[in-house]
């Protein structure tokens, strides 16, 4: 990269404070003050450079914040300290950064955090079969319940990214300069920029109960780290777990806010392990086709065939959004995911976890059994009961449906 130039508004990443850290200004309408590669809105910044072309859009125009306060706060901890992802402060940049914006420089949220009810036809159905009571303040009896909830955009220290996967920053920068088709110069030329917007999907945060319950030990706190599926959380599709097991997630946070502690679902725009939804369903035609039948004993070869890699999601920087609301121990993890139990709880992370969540067998569709035998035998969380189960012999047996049936 090229030597360091400076910015007028510097970023002291990691600083204790917002304005010791600085603002992160990644806006085209002030592009002198730029101090950040890419710009807002992940990859949904390119339908803007649409609308502007078409004229649809004033490419000047800057937002009216007026009442886009959050309802609720979530204010600063020590794992902020932690955070390379993410800006911890993007959700709160009217207090934060008024001086800065009195001067009419153009800072933009990056997080934003609401309050809604949130519905489900499996909520009612669990409250039928008596799994869920409706208590009329967080479930209903129609199986609404009250979040709240926060969209978060990827905010990248580019240092800290590095250090998280062990590599070094300009191998970092290089090759995601490659990988993009050079769509971000910067990365090359401005090493005095180091913090990046990727145009990436982002996540989005449901807390049920009480925020500030993330934040307290003495409260109970059940969590689901959800990667996307459109396939099964949409429409419904049974050849994975994903949507079954995102509603038990869901029912178990209910219950433990219920009993007075805080459940957390974070829901990270992860298509297909990272690898898109074309990817995916060339997978699918590949398992359904192979010689012997669709069997979890080819599941990860059949993904690494086409994609060239097994898994893109690397849950490094995934318990990011966990430090952010302030969480140092989940009671129960409603996962199986060796990469996100290990993410969460390693030396980089710190967070407890007591007990993992399996998904329950009645709620495994037909057809996802060579999945989650898969994960099983390739070192997903095993229950005591079942791991005499999780054998060879399993993942050779050809479970799923054929490609026409």
């Amino acid at each position: 990269t090229l030597p360091r130039r400076g910015c007028p508004i510097p970023i002291k990443w990691g600083a204790p404070t917002a304005q010791e850290r600085g603002p992160i200004i990644a806006t085209i309408t002030s592009s002198k003050f730029r101090n950040a590669i890419g710009t807002h809105n992940g990859a949904y910044s390119v339908y803007r450079s649409i609308a502007v072309a078409a004229g649809k859009m004033d490419p000047d125009f800057k937002p009216d914040l007026h009442n886009t306060d959050p309802p609720v706060m979530i204010p600063p901890c020590p794992s902020w300290a932690r955070i390379v992802s993410m800006d911890p402060w993007g959700h709160d940049i009217v207090a934060s950064f008024d001086e800065h914006l009195k001067k009419n420089i153009d800072i933009r949220p990056t997080v934003a955090i609401t309050k809604a009810h949130i519905q489900m036809l499996e909520l009612k159905e669990a409250i039928e079969k008596g799994r869920l009571v409706a208590d009329e303040k967080i479930l209903d009896a129609e199986g609404s319940v009250v979040v709240t909830k926060a969209a978060i955009e990827h905010v990248w220290h580019l240092p800290g990214v590095a250090a998280r996967f062990g590599i070094s920053e300009a191998a970092l920068r290089r090759s995601m300069f490659e990988q993009t088709g050079g769509m971000f110069p910067e990365l090359i030329t401005r090493s005095d920029l180091n913090v990046f917007l990727p145009p990436i999907g982002g996540l989005t945060v449901y807390v049920f109960g009480p925020p500030e319950y993330c934040r307290d030990e003495s409260k109970k706190c059940t969590v689901r780290v959800h990667d996307e599926c459109n396939g099964s959380d949409v429409f419904g599709s049974d050849i994975c777990t994903c949507r079954p097991y995102l509603v038990h997630g869901i029912e178990e946070c209910v219950k433990t806010a219920q009993n007075g502690g805080v459940g957390v679902i974070v829901y990270f725009r992860k298509e297909g392990r990272s690898l898109g939804e074309v990817t995916k369903f060339l997978v699918y035609n590949a398992r359904k086709r192979q010689e012997g039948g669709d069997r979890a004993e080819t599941y990860f070869k059949r993904t690494a065939c086409v994609a060239g890699v097994e898994d893109m999601r690397f849950q490094e920087l995934m318990p990011d959004a966990l430090h952010w609301l302030g969480i140092t121990k989940i009671d129960e993890l409603v996962s199986m995911s060796d990469m996100k139990y290990n993410a969460i709880t390693g030396e980089e992370s710190g967070i407890k976890v007591l007990k993992r969540v399996a998904i329950p067998d009645e709620l495994i569709p037909a057809d996802a059994h060579v999945e989650i035998d898969a994960k099983m035998f390739a070192g997903y969380y095993v229950p005591e009961d079942k791991k005499d189960e999780v054998t060879e012999d399993l993942v050779k047996q050809a479970k799923g449906r054929g490609l026409n049936d």
